[in-house]
């Protein structure tokens, strides 16, 4: 695609913008709420709890949360990958279209990409890692794509896509994240949570996202500025994978990160464009990370408690609400007596049974990226 100098401003109104853009072509996923989690995000932790962390020996946070789970997992190809996906490609020219698309990826984004081009009747090529799960090969293929096998690499994806730009001059080839058009869309998931809760008589104090790329909370963060909601970003922090958290801490954008996380939809350093916005205090008010274990906490309580199929990465904000410390200090000083409402964004629900029967069974046990 174009530069990002040559494209919309990213301001709360373009997000709006956008939503009027894709509103036809994506699902208005549902918020669900549970009592049983507010009651745990809201009880202190207890000492033995608190000894195995970096939080030994002080007193429990003593936050009153209500939480509202925006479920992107109901999304269409199962993630909010599918906003930034529509949007993108529905800022192309009739001419761009006509010349076809491109995007590389080994999940979400491939298969987001992979719907846009069969919606709008649109040529697409798919460039795919060969460690990419058969499953997810297979879904895109399902959908019309032509898709290509590279090596492993982010370099090696990059080649091939450059090959097929030599054979297809004129595509246009659609980024996973680092771009106003895809940072934009992303940002829609949030202006429906804040309508979605405006609905239920109550107003959202916070909204916290997962942090990969960062498509979804640079678009939450630039839609939700200037509302008074204040915007966070979760982590893991598994082999260095809290590069947001990190890159705020020293002040300079971490360019490369190696991880093998069980939140595997997070493994992607920061793009450019998106550091530009998440590094902004006026539009970010911070970034919290959690080990695996925590992760899978959280995940097991949605399972369980909410009946909810989601991913490893989408529970990464929910462990944060429960099990960081500083974030829960942070609502209980900020919020006092009143508590905050805050939304939580479930990001995607891109696994399978067995995987989640491994995740809790085997603890070497990586999965696929999505």
């Amino acid at each position: 695609m174009a530069s990002n100098s040559e494209h919309t401003s990213l301001t709360r109104t373009s997000v709006i913008e956008a939503h009027e853009l894709i509103k036809e072509y994506i699902h208005y996923t549902p918020v669900h709420t549970s009592k049983t989690l507010d009651e745990l995000a809201s009880t202190p932790r207890s000492s033995e709890d608190l000894a195995s962390t970096e939080w030994k020996g002080q007193e429990a946070a003593k936050p009153k949360i209500n939480l509202f789970f925006k479920c992107e997992n109901y999304q269409k190809i199962g993630a909010f990958k599918a906003r930034g996906a529509f949007h993108a490609v529905s800022r192309l020219t009739p001419e761009e279209k006509s010349k076809g698309i491109m995007a590389h990826s080994s999940g979400n984004h491939a298969q987001a990409v992979a719907l846009v081009a069969k919606t709008f009747g649109i040529p697409v090529h798919i460039v795919m890692p060969s460690i990419a799960a058969p499953s997810k090969i297979a879904g895109t293929k399902s959908l019309g794509a032509k898709v290509v096998i590279s090596g492993p690499s982010l370099p090696e994806r990059e080649a091939a896509i450059a090959e097929l730009l030599e054979e297809n001059p004129g595509a246009t080839v659609i980024p996973p994240y680092d771009h106003p058009h895809i940072i934009l869309g992303q940002g829609t998931a949030s202006l429906e949570l804040e309508d979605q809760v405006k609905k239920l008589d109550t107003d959202l104090d916070a909204i916290i996202t997962p942090l990969g790329g960062g498509g979804l909370l640079a678009g939450t963060a630039t839609a939700m500025h200037g509302t008074g909601i204040r915007v966070f970003g979760s982590e893991p922090r598994f082999q260095g994978a809290n590069d947001g958290e990190r890159g705020l801490k020293q002040r300079a954008r971490i360019s490369s990160v190696s991880t093998l996380t069980i939140a595997d939809g997070l493994r992607t350093p920061v793009g450019i464009l998106n550091w530009t916005v998440i590094s902004d205090s006026s539009k970010l008010k911070g970034i919290y990370s959690v080990t695996e274990e925590q992760i899978k906490k959280a995940m097991k309580l949605v399972l369980e408690r909410m009946k909810i199929f989601v991913e490893p990465s989408a529970c990464v904000p929910l462990a944060v609400v429960l099990y960081n410390e500083d974030f829960r200090k942070m609502v209980e000083t900020q919020a006092g007596d009143k508590g905050w409402n805050i939304g939580v964004i479930f990001s995607g629900g891109n696994t399978t049974v067995d995987a989640i029967a491994k995740l809790f069974t085997d603890p070497k046990f990586i999965p696929d990226r999505v």
